[in-house]
């Protein structure tokens, strides 16, 4: 067995000798054949790889229980892509009256996990090029931590992730996450033909050239996310991640920030395995997208299995936030098209399309026209999912998204019908075509539910459907959605005081899933 782990070590080892002009001593070893020391494992990349690719399973996690509750039963719901489908679902956070054990993972589980590599990483390797990787990686994590809940634990916060630390307001969060993205961007600049060992990157195999362009592209989406809160650092900190010279931005599919390597794809767990499927697709995105005739739909969702003859099998959401259906019944409804697997998505060209599409459309120097970068974005995703027919879909300017109609006829949506096209009209209106931007990108980013649905608080697109059944009226009012979840109570016991003072922050301050944070202020959206 040991002679087995050093085979590993050494191979490991002489993999990570080709990160050239970027070595530390640690890569230099005298393999002892009987035994793996803790030294020995740190020259050779061991503990390195370790805590990287540990980082990277936490963004969007790759634990099937973790990620159940922050990606189909957070992120799903709130952005209208995904709904539960488990009869024995009596709390649920569609329903906004969830339990503490489901309202905490985000919290609880992502920061330690993340900061507990991290401080790993620190700890075995002062090389420039792993360090800022991990930064990175850091920020694209708890970014989706901090739009969650609000102020969050994260300048003050200690090297094992500790949650007993003072909490920043977003602002500081904001503004630190993209000061951290400048500088690992600076620090990758000098090695942007080199690449390290592949076993410590599930995402880019070890190409510092893409991690420049994530980290760029990261920034776009801080920046683009604060611009109601603060419309000119936002635009300065848009238009420094294209500038010249700093190693561009995603721009075509294989530019994807994708983490691989999975062989148990959490998303087929949840929605086929778990109880027969925890999780269906939503009506909201299934009725835009019929509404389009959207030829990506095969590649997304399987169609419906009911066995009544009074039903047509097609594409068929559940509605977001019913009473719990029966489970052989919610189990027909249209299911994600996905295998174990096919990896996790963090980031596309498409989404840094439409980013810098809406950036042209403020005006902005986004290098092209706002039509033009839109274009490319539904292009971009067209590709993506394999699928032809963009130019026909991008010259459709009269299909209308539909109104929802549930075949089993309980939860139809007799609403106001959005008009929104797909084909761009450069002398349509500012909020008309934001709406066409947002509508493409929130398609484009599925199954990315939680930066959906921080678009969605953000620009109040695309226009959801409101819950079918609210069950706590006290966290969010009746006709609204959610804004936010809130504090663990393990953060009110351990670190009340903190969270006292940080609830300030919020619009109102109080601790409510209708309470705002700092970026999300639109004028539209209240």
């Amino acid at each position: 067995m040991k002679k087995t782990i050093i085979k590993a070590a050494i191979f490991s080892g002489i993999a990570f000798a080709s990160l050239t002009a970027c070595t530390d001593g640690y890569l230099d070893f005298n393999t002892n054949p009987y035994e793996v020391t803790g030294e020995e494992m740190k020259r050779d990349g061991y503990l390195v790889r370790a805590a990287l690719t540990g980082m990277q399973g936490w963004v969007i996690p790759t634990d099937v229980n973790c990620n159940q509750f922050t990606e189909t039963l957070v992120g799903g719901p709130f952005s209208g892509y995904i709904a539960e489908s488990n009869q024995g679902f009596g709390y649920r956070f569609s329903n906004f009256n969830q339990s503490n054990n489901w309202n905490r993972v985000f919290y609880t589980d992502i920061i330690p996990n993340i900061y507990s590599n991290l401080s790993q990483l620190n700890a075995v390797t002062n090389d420039p090029v792993f360090l800022a990787v991990g930064n990175v990686i850091k920020v694209a994590a708890i970014m989706r931590v901090t739009d969650t809940y609000g102020p969050i634990p994260y300048t003050k916060l200690g090297a094992d992730g500790s949650l007993t630390a003072p909490l920043d307001n977003q602002e500081t969060v904001y503004k630190a996450m993209v000061q951290e993205l400048d500088d690992a961007v600076t620090a990758l600049l000098p090695h942007i033909t080199e690449s390290f060992a592949s076993t410590a990157d599930k995402v880019y195999a070890g190409s510092v050239a893409k991690w420049i362009k994530l980290a760029n592209s990261y920034k776009l989406r801080l920046g683009m996310r604060a611009v109601y809160a603060d419309a000119a650092w936002a635009k300065q900190v848009c238009e420094s991640a294209v500038a010249a010279n700093k190693g561009g931005v995603l721009t075509s599919n294989s530019d994807n920030a994708v983490i691989g390597g999975i062989t148990n794809n959490p998303f087929r767990v949840v929605m086929y395995e778990y109880n027969g499927g925890d999780a269906r697709i939503a009506a909201d995105i299934v009725s835009y997208m019929n509404g389009y005739n959207d030829p990506r739909r095969s590649a997304m969702f399987t169609k419906s299995t009911f066995t009544e003859a009074t039903i047509t099998n097609d594409y068929h959401g559940i509605r977001i936030g019913t009473d719990p259906i029966p489970s052989d019944k919610a189990h027909c409804y249209s299911n994600m098209v996905t295998t174990s697997t096919d990896g996790l998505v963090w980031m596309t060209a498409a989404e840094v399309q439409f980013i810098l599409a809406e950036g042209a459309l403020r005006g902005w120097n986004m290098g092209n026209t706002a039509e033009a970068l839109y274009n490319k974005g539904v292009e971009l995703s067209f590709e993506q999912w394999g699928v032809s027919g963009a130019d026909k879909y991008l010259a459709d300017n009269t299909s209308l998204p539909k109104l929802y109609v549930d075949p089993l006829g309980t939860y139809n949506y007799n609403g106001v019908q959005p008009t929104i096209t797909v084909a761009y009209n450069a002398a349509a209106g500012f909020e008309t075509n934001l709406e066409r931007i947002i509508t493409q990108k929130w398609i484009a980013m599925f199954p990315n539910g939680n930066e959906a649905w921080a678009e969605f608080r953000r620009t109040g697109y695309p226009r959801l459907m409101p819950v079918a059944v609210n069950k706590n009226v006290a966290q969010v009012p009746a006709g609204q959605f959610a804004r936010r979840l809130w504090y663990p109570q393990e953060e009110y016991k351990d670190n009340g005081t903190n969270v006292a003072a940080a609830i300030n922050d919020l619009t109102p301050k109080a601790d409510l899933m209708s309470s705002r944070m700092w970026w999300d202020c639109n004028p539209a959206t209240k």
